[in-house]
């Protein structure tokens, strides 16, 4: 019996490089002044999606929801063994917080009714953990948080193991179900060589709109029907495609906005000098080790 799964995957900037051009003046996040990359844990979410369609059969979609640009992932998961990719992108998604990411996600995870639908445990732009469950709740699905092993999947039924910190917990649920994925999970395979070449190609409509106003000659809609002939078209759907309630998508549909990133730097209220002769390196260790800095 093969599974269909949905793999939720979001782009986010490296937090690793936060600077202070990092949010706007309206307390949005500016996207724009931090590299994008592929959220960690989703990838952990999109391994254990994969190792499923390889020991029972089934399908991978990734989706995600954001700006043209989220393409470059969605690639990504191609290249990774995902059958399908689809972009959730519109204008009036802007400035959404989880409730109403998690709305319109719900929207496209309904489209598709999958078995599985899998997201990484939380985004490290926000570290909420609070889309994946709001899915799950909104779409009335049983929720597995914290995975970090499927113990067996056999018919309508998954066991999995969650990660509480402290201990373990095995859980039995029906399916279709919803489950968030820690990074201890697995290891994210790379992308593989024959699919890169294949789908390296691959584009969302709004990607050749963006490549024709450069280039006059190219024809968009003749580009866009040689993608989907060649199985390279992105599927992009708006929140009119996805018949989605307005005043639950964007700013409108957000109730939380972010305040203000602070950067936090440590300073060490005294400093001392050691002179580089093994006498001053024995005195610094022995004063450490008395202080409980060491030992």
């Amino acid at each position: 019996m093969g599974y269909n799964c949905v793999v939720l995957v979001k782009q986010v900037p490296d937090t690793k490089r936060i600077t202070g051009q990092a949010m706007n003046e309206d307390g949005t996040v500016n996207r724009a002044a931090l590299p994008a990359i592929f959220n960690p844990e989703d990838l952990n979410a999109l391994e254990l999606a994969l190792d499923i369609k390889d020991q029972f059969g089934g399908t991978v979609t990734v989706m995600a929801m954001g700006l043209p640009a989220a393409a470059d992932i969605l690639r990504a998961g191609l290249y990774r063994g995902a059958d399908q990719a689809i972009l959730v992108t519109d204008r009036r998604c802007a400035a959404s917080d989880t409730l109403a990411t998690s709305y319109i996600l719900s929207c496209g995870v309904k489209k598709l009714s999958p078995d599985i639908v899998l997201c990484g445990r939380q985004a490290i732009d926000g570290d909420t953990a609070q889309v994946g469950p709001q899915i799950a709740e909104k779409l009335n699905l049983p929720q597995v948080t914290y995975v970090e092993n499927l113990v067996s999947l056999n018919g309508k039924t998954v066991v999995a193991k969650r990660n509480l910190g402290n201990g373990w917990q095995e859980v039995k649920s029906q399916l279709p179900a919803l489950l968030t994925v820690l990074d201890t999970a697995n290891e994210p395979r790379v992308p593989r060589a024959k699919q890169l070449m294949k789908y390296k190609f691959a584009k969302c409509r709004l990607e050749v709109e963006a490549a024709a106003k450069e280039d006059s000659t190219i024809d968009v809609e003749a580009v866009c029907k040689d993608l989907e002939v060649k199985g390279l078209l992105i599927k992009q759907w708006d929140l009119d495609d996805l018949k989605a309630d307005l005043q639950w998508c964007g700013r409108d549909g957000s109730p939380t906005k972010v305040h203000r990133i602070q950067s936090v730097v440590l300073a060490a209220k005294d400093t001392k000098t050691v002179e580089p002769t093994q006498q001053s390196i024995e005195t610094m260790v022995h004063e450490l080790i008395v202080d409980h800095t060491i030992g």
